[in-house]
């Protein structure tokens, strides 16, 4: 997967995005991050990205000239998304991350100031997305967010743990249930005895319990979407749940 990053501060992305599952991901050669200095599509003497709003108001507004250059000079497939990051735009959620690890190839403008020009909304991103109901200083750090759930998507990032993709939280639509390690016995705070008898039918019995009481109890809203067996069923309902 190639992701493209479009930033005026490309020095805050080698940290974050350059260790773990993400520095994995790009070793692997699974994933191919490249981050490019807006200001270098900026061609008067001060590499000029924003201006003032016509209209006047407070702040500065990024200027359209070097965004579409810049997207326009990348080696990307046609159609090829190009997002937007923005407090107006759509939430960013664990199905939007599975959605963009199956694209080949994913740009992103991070915003600064008052925002972008308009016409780069209209004309050049594809999308727009948001991780949240808040307003950061501009879309780096949402950006690596993003770039972060999508990258341990990715068919090999996690190693042998790939399988542990079923069990997060938001991709079985459920909340984890809760996990334990040694010792067994922690001031007092001993681990359930289920998890100690190496009855597996047991275990798995426990924490699909658990996931559910704990999904009705955190993120009831989570349940409509979440794919509830029978059993699953009459366990939320013994619980107090209300379908």
């Amino acid at each position: 997967m190639q992701v493209h990053v479009l930033t005026i501060f490309p020095e805050m992305f080698p940290g974050p995005l350059g260790a773990g599952i993400v520095e994995r991901a790009q070793k692997a050669g699974l994933l191919d991050l490249n981050v490019h200095n807006i200001r270098d599509y900026a061609h008067d003497r001060h590499r000029t990205t924003d201006d003032t709003a016509y209209g006047g108001g407070p702040g500065m507004v990024m200027r359209p000239e070097p965004l579409f250059e810049a997207v326009e000079s990348l080696d990307r497939p046609a159609g090829s998304p190009v997002v937007l990051l923005t407090p107006q735009g759509k939430l960013f959620t664990q199905r939007e991350a599975e959605r963009l690890s199956k694209e080949q190839t994913v740009t992103f403008i991070c915003g600064r100031y008052e925002g972008v020009d308009e016409r780069v909304r209209q004309h050049l991103a594809t999308e727009e997305l948001s991780i949240g109901d808040y307003v950061l200083t501009g879309g780096e750090i949402a950006t690596m967010v993003i770039v972060e759930a999508v990258a341990r998507l990715l068919p090999g990032a996690l190693g042998h743990g790939d399988e542990a993709l079923l069990d997060d939280t938001h991709t079985s639509r459920l909340v984890q249930y809760p996990q334990y390690t040694r010792p067994s016995d922690f001031q007092g705070a001993q681990v359930p005895d289920v998890l100690l008898t190496g009855d597996h039918a047991a275990i798995a019995k426990w924490r699909r319990r658990q996931s559910l009481q704990r999904t009705l109890e955190r993120r009831p809203d989570l349940l409509k979407d979440a794919e509830l067996s029978p059993e699953d069923r009459k366990v939320l309902q013994e619980l107090g749940w209300t379908d």
